[in-house]
């Protein structure tokens, strides 16, 4: 299995990019900047927009230490390979099997009675209607994660800039060229991230 690529970080001093890539190599740029800056610079996920705070105790390798992506875990199984005992038979005692979770849920008669006529029970036929919901609402999901990044750093960046409440308009709106459109007086940083989180396809083309 390909791991995840690692998470990449922003941070900016001002309204400018002070750095950018794994958090660790972030964190030492940001540490070095505040030797010759009274400013704190704000650091944010590339994926989620969310500002993260940094822990620059230490020397640099304490810091990278801190800071480096946790090892992935190779031995834990995919999720479409997981296999569950049928319904119909008691679950003994112990983990799930590879990694299944049970949880409570909350249907009517008629539901479970549905499901517990389907192939494999309730519980192999809950997993199939997740998953083809999934992708189902793949794009729009997806979409919907990239305008609350977007809005999340704008809201730290550019709360005070003008036009920022016509942008988030046209950023929920899925307006891009309106977005851009109110974006023009920011400074070229703040607006290159908030499109690169928005329409990141557009920013990179």
């Amino acid at each position: 299995m390909t791991p995840p690529p690692t998470p990449h970080y922003t941070a900016f001093e001002g309204h400018r990019i002070l750095a950018a890539g794994p958090l660790a190599d972030v964190a030492l740029a940001v540490k070095r900047a505040m030797t010759t800056s009274s400013g704190q610079p704000l650091v944010f996920n590339d994926h989620t927009g969310q500002q993260t705070d940094l822990d620059l105790r230490g020397d640099d390798a304490d810091i990278i230490a801190r800071h480096a992506p946790p090892a992935s875990d190779a031995a834990r199984p995919l999720e479409a390979d997981a296999v569950e005992t049928p319904d119909a038979q008691p679950r003994g005692r112990g983990r799930p099997k590879l990694g299944v979770v049970p949880r409570e849920v909350t249907l009517l008669p008629r539901h479970w009675d549905w499901l517990g006529a389907q192939p494999g029970g309730a519980s192999v036929a809950l997993r199939k209607l997740v998953e083809q919901a999934r992708r189902d609402n793949d794009a729009q999901d997806q979409r919907r994660q990239r305008q609350e990044a977007a809005y999340r750093f704008m809201s730290s960046m550019a709360g005070d800039l003008p036009g920022f409440e016509e942008a988030t308009r046209a950023l929920y709106a899925g307006d891009q060229s309106r977005f851009i459109q109110c974006m023009d007086s920011w400074p070229q940083d703040v607006r290159g991230y908030a499109m690169s989180l928005a329409w990141p396809a557009h920013a990179a083309a």
